[in-house]
């Protein structure tokens, strides 16, 4: 009778055990096949621009490690400040977090906490610069990972920003010793970018959320009070590039959307969407900037071929200059965020407030990000020049266009630098309209970065000379933060297929792609 129990209680074990073996092989199983189904061909194509971030970012860590700015070809670089103040590192960090590269983010994290101090050196650093790529760097890497090591270092650097803002107007200062936090430059004729001292809003607003600590957010909104505060101005939209922040005056007539212009009207909507549409006065000065524009530099070429933005040097209701900077591409997305929210266009048309000002807003965007497209499309590399012309009749078309197109360049104009703006539009109008046609240009743009900037047997990529010619001597022993920052992430999220993944409703990019919550106005951090 024992033995049979025995007999019986092992039988029981050995069964047990099978059944266990056999649970584990189905969940394994089951588990293999589910990492077997294949990717969609955007997931595959978003993993080979992380793969390219991840060469191309290895390639720095073993040549620049630390270095502000990056020269790939001589395998070094130099910094800003003396020991350097992460300048490609912290502009970086969020896409490391956003592709998932723990590894990168971690050896990046260890820089900031080991080496970053804002108390060194003689030199003072742009106010402009600094804070859209540091500490917005800073503040977005924070959001994302909520490590309060990034926003210790925020508020280091904003208490220390927050000195340029002691003028006459409250505008900043252009440039700021961080380490003694004064200025020593002077500025020429109190003379600041428009662009410049009107694209530094969402970063202090947002420390101001995460702190609690109103100064930041009281600057923002002086420095804006003032820009829309000039009656020669404000109700036309259109403002000169140039600001004198003691007489709070624009200076001179001079009118484009390229450099020195560009960025002030981008922030005129992402202050309204960062604050979740609650202050009407952005929107308000948005809308009629946009309508300013439609009125006054909105061109198109001889036969229609392209939409452009035009020039006025010499002020409004003067003669229109048919040149563009790569720049001003960055309009074509924000053109169609501003008429839908970063909603689907579909639904957004379904809204019974949506009107036909808003059908011919998108209708120019989608004009607009095509020939910012043929810009690159047009050339022997397939890479954009820094600035285009457009004929505007038919003896300038004949004169100037050695490719009998429309749109033409000078040879000092043929440079690229990795410039962003025609992917950040490409990204928001594929996850505004659906359009597969805007995956399409941005992968035809990821294959001439991929051949054409991309150093033979190497991993690095550089800035090209010129566009229109090919070979190595073609590299500029430069690469740009922005191309971690900004063109290899907007190229990621082009091809991410869950549009809820920092979806534009809840969202707001600032100027170097850092993404920062919707808040609402006055909103403390919880």
């Amino acid at each position: 009778m024992l033995g049979r129990r025995l007999k019986y209680g092992s039988f029981k074990r050995v069964l047990i055990t099978l059944l266990l073996v056999f649970s584990i092989y189905l969940c394994a199983n089951h588990v293999a096949k589910k990492k077997e189904q294949p990717r969609s061909p955007a997931a595959e194509k978003q993993n080979i621009i992380r793969e390219t971030f991840q060469k191309s970012w290895s390639d720095y860590e073993t040549f620049g490690w630390g270095y502000d700015e990056y020269y790939p070809i001589k395998k070094t670089g130099r910094n800003y400040l003396e020991k350097g103040i992460g300048w490609m590192i912290i502009d970086a960090l969020d896409t490391m977090m956003i592709m998932g590269l723990d590894d990168q983010k971690e050896r990046a994290r260890e820089w900031i906490k080991s080496s970053l101090t804002w108390d060194q050196g003689d030199e003072e650093m742009n106010v402009f610069e600094t804070t859209i790529r540091m500490l917005g760097g800073l503040l977005s890497a924070h959001h994302l990972s909520k490590d309060p090591l990034y926003l210790e270092k925020a508020v280091d650097l904003g208490d220390r920003l927050l000195c340029a803002y002691n003028t006459t107007t409250g505008i900043p200062r252009a440039n700021l010793n961080l380490q003694t936090r004064s200025s020593r430059k002077r500025t020429r004729n109190y003379m600041v970018s428009t662009s410049e001292c009107g694209t530094v809003q969402m970063e202090l607003r947002y420390l101001s959320y995460l702190t609690g600590d109103r100064r930041y957010w009281d600057a923002a909104d002086q420095v804006t009070t003032m820009l829309l505060n000039d009656p020669s101005w404000s109700h036309i939209g259109l403002v000169p590039i140039s600001f004198n922040l003691e007489t709070g005056k624009y200076i001179g007539a001079n009118i484009r959307l390229g450099s020195h212009g560009d960025s002030y009207y981008e922030y005129l909507l992402k202050q309204s969407l960062q604050l979740k549409d609650q202050v009407p006065i952005y929107r308000e000065a948005y809308n009629i900037a946009v309508e300013g524009i439609m009125k006054h530099l909105v061109n198109r070429t001889t036969h229609e071929e392209y939409t452009y933005i035009a020039e006025l040097p010499k002020g409004l209701n003067k003669k229109q200059h048919p040149k563009m900077d790569h720049l001003v591409c960055f309009l074509s997305g924000t053109l169609m965020w501003g008429a839908t929210n970063g909603t689907s266009l579909n639904v957004a048309r379904e809204s019974p407030q949506w009107s036909e000002h808003q059908d011919e807003v998108v209708k120019l965007s989608e004009e607009l990000c095509r020939t910012c497209y043929e810009m690159y499309r047009s050339t022997a590399t397939g890479l954009a020049p820094e600035i285009v012309y457009f004929s505007t009749d038919t003896k300038t078309h004949e004169k100037n266009n050695e490719k009998d197109s429309e749109m033409y360049t000078f040879s000092q104009d043929r440079h690229n630098l990795m410039r962003p703006e025609t992917v950040e539009s490409l990204f928001i109008l594929y996850r505004i309209t659906g359009k597969e046609i805007y995956r399409e240009w941005g992968w035809n743009i990821f294959q001439a970065f991929m051949k054409h900037s991309r150093l033979p047997g190497r991993d690095a990529f550089t800035c090209l000379n010129n566009v229109e010619t090919t070979g190595i001597t073609n590299h500029k022993d430069r690469t740009e933060s922005f191309w971690f920052a900004e063109t290899l992430k907007y190229l990621y999220l082009l091809f991410e297929d869950d549009p809820s993944v920092l979806a534009l409703t809840e969202y707001t990019f600032n100027t170097e792609a850092h993404p920062f919550p919707n808040i609402s106005p006055y909103e403390k951090s919880k």
